[in-house]
């Protein structure tokens, strides 16, 4: 089975839609998937990410799954260096997470007194849960850290959705700490992970990244990527985000 998680083009969050640089980017998107044999599309419920969906939909005249579970994964915690509001769980500075060994870890991670306070593990594991059984429902059941693979197909499934939640997504297929994946990975708006399933022994199976984060469908269109989910290369690049 292949899994094809897609982000949201360049995002408008003020109307939860998409910028003109966006709707841009998933124009061109939609004509490179529009080229899979997808067996089931899924979406979030915000307006970004099924707008995104909307033109590859359109396209292939197919309809998809909405889930609420693959909405952004908004957990807001009490960051140290500030005090007026809570903050995004990927945007820590690594002066100050990097300092909890326990994030490093797949199950420790969610030990760090913020991130019980905020309840961060009990949203994971409900978001895993709820992917668990969709993978269950095409043939691939959860068995500790692998998928036992029930009915093993070639079938694609697209999931249209947000940068923090296809860090959990991922996290969860691969056993790695979530927090590892928020703050040591950058998928661009419109970006496009393939996860294909691999089954060295009959029923065993297990998920390998082939690309994470592809923007090649902008680079054919000299179309450059968006900024969006980046902070600052350097300090001195003062027109780039930095905090």
């Amino acid at each position: 089975m292949r899994l094809i998680i897609v982000r949201h083009g360049d995002p408008d969050y003020s109307i939860d839609s998409l910028t003109e640089k966006g709707w841009k980017e998933v124009e061109y998107l939609s004509e490179k998937l529009s080229k899979f044999d997808v067996k089931e599309f899924y979406v979030s419920p915000l307006g970004r990410a099924k707008d995104t969906a909307s033109l590859t939909l359109k396209k292939m005249n197919r309809t998809a799954v909405e889930c609420d579970w693959l909405r952004e994964f908004d957990v807001l915690i009490d960051r140290p260096d500030v005090t007026d509001r809570k903050i995004i769980l990927w945007d820590w500075l690594p002066q100050d997470w990097t300092k909890d060994e326990r994030f490093y870890q797949y199950d420790h991670w969610f030990e760090n007194e913020r991130l019980q306070k905020a309840d961060a593990k009990g949203y994971y594991d409900y978001v895993t849960g709820k992917f668990d059984e969709l993978l269950a429902s095409h043939g691939y059941v959860r068995e500790g850290h692998y998928y036992r693979a029930e009915k093993a197909n070639n079938d694609t499934l697209v999931f249209f959705c947000h940068f923090g939640l296809e860090c959990v997504l991922l996290s969860h297929l691969l056993s790695v700490s979530p927090m590892v994946m928020w703050h040591g990975f950058c998928a661009a708006p419109s970006s496009v992970t393939t996860i294909n399933t691999e089954e060295r022994r009959e029923g065993i199976a297990s998920f390998r990244i082939s690309a994470f984060g592809d923007i090649s469908h902008l680079y054919a269109h000299d179309e450059p990527p968006a900024f969006a989910a980046r902070f600052c290369e350097t300090y001195d690049n003062k027109e780039e985000r930095h905090d």
